[in-house]
């Protein structure tokens, strides 16, 4: 790949995404490979420009690129942890955050709404100032810093000192599970959408551009993200990918076999979202026309959805259980 120019890249980006849009791992793979292009490109700029990264750090990637459960079109979250405490430093790296952001963003990667970028001073920080921001945000476990944890806790290091990352993933473990937040992680993920009627029909989208259409984002992966995630958390799983977490966790949440049948429910909504969701852009490969299913297929995902609201179900009632016992 000739990584001289973000231009170049996305080329790149292009030119072989159609190849591996329907193999979820290969696809994640070449997801994988563009970011680490981005990256290079990226440090070589602000060096040339400032000089080296004035001391160790890590760039770490959240959400759907966090769990490498990437579709054609993914938008950017990611972060900064490095050593050096200086202003000089700060500065540095928020630089060097907002370079690879727009990086990514010439090579086909939307900004994050949410502002959730590595040019963010608020996900820019110094290992001492981001183990002091997780320590807050478990000690007001407000509803926002909830929701900021969860994110994090996704974040996988794709460059640089990758132990940084762990260490912190490891302090909020220790403090949640300390101060008993379950029911607090608990609350922020509870509210799951039906994805089936009491007539046993899927919920589609009844109006706007989607209309007849299955929102897989939100009835399908959401579900079983959640449901590991706060396995995971309990068990202190660093793993991130949904599909790795359940290799991982006590069969005190779920059975071998359990295991086993939700990992293949899960293949198979990655699979699904990638045969038959158009994919045309960013928003439109969350959704699922159903039109385009065979009964048998149809029936096949009424069972993934129902599976996914299981598991949840079945690991929220072990974590509250856990916490009315005061366990830990």
């Amino acid at each position: 790949m000739d990584s001289t120019s973000y231009e170049n890249i996305g080329n790149y980006r292009k030119s072989h995404i159609l190849q591996v849009s329907h193999d979820h791992f290969q696809l994640n793979k070449l997801h994988h490979q563009i970011l680490t292009k981005v990256l290079e490109t990226a440090i070589n700029q602000v060096s040339i420009r400032y000089g080296p990264p004035p001391s160790p750090f890590s760039f770490f990637v959240m959400g759907s690129a966090g769990r490498q459960e990437q579709s054609i079109w993914s938008d950017q979250d990611h972060g900064i942890v490095y050593q050096d405490l200086s202003e000089e430093g700060r500065s540095y790296f928020l630089t060097l955050g907002k370079e690879i952001s727009k990086g990514l963003y010439q090579a086909g990667y939307p900004y994050c709404d949410g502002g959730i970028m590595a040019g963010n001073p608020f996900w820019c920080k110094s290992i001492f100032e981001w183990q002091e921001q997780l320590a807050n945000w478990t000690l007001e476990a407000s509803w926002e810093s909830i929701r900021y944890l969860l994110i994090f806790l996704d974040a996988r290091s794709v460059y640089g000192e990758g132990e940084y990352v762990r260490v912190l993933k490891s302090q909020i473990y220790q403090t949640i599970n300390k101060n008993h937040l379950h029911t607090k992680l608990l609350n922020n993920t509870s509210h799951l959408k039906k994805g089936i009627n009491v007539l046993g029909q899927l919920l589609v989208e009844t109006h706007g551009p989607h209309t007849g259409s299955l929102n897989l984002k939100e009835l399908g992966f959401l579900p079983y993200v959640n449901a590991v995630r706060l396995a995971a958390i309990k068990e202190k799983v660093l793993e991130t990918s949904t599909l790795a977490r359940l290799e991982k966790i006590h069969a005190i949440w779920i059975s071998n076999k359990e295991r086993e049948y939700y990992i293949n429910q899960f293949s198979q909504l990655l699979n699904y979202r990638l045969l038959f969701c158009h994919s045309s852009d960013y928003d439109s490969g969350h959704y699922l026309p159903i039109n385009r299913l065979s009964k048998d297929q149809t029936k096949e995902i009424k069972e993934i959805i129902k599976s996914g609201a299981t598991l949840y179900h079945t690991v929220r009632k072990l974590l509250e259980k856990e916490d009315d016992y005061g366990d830990e």
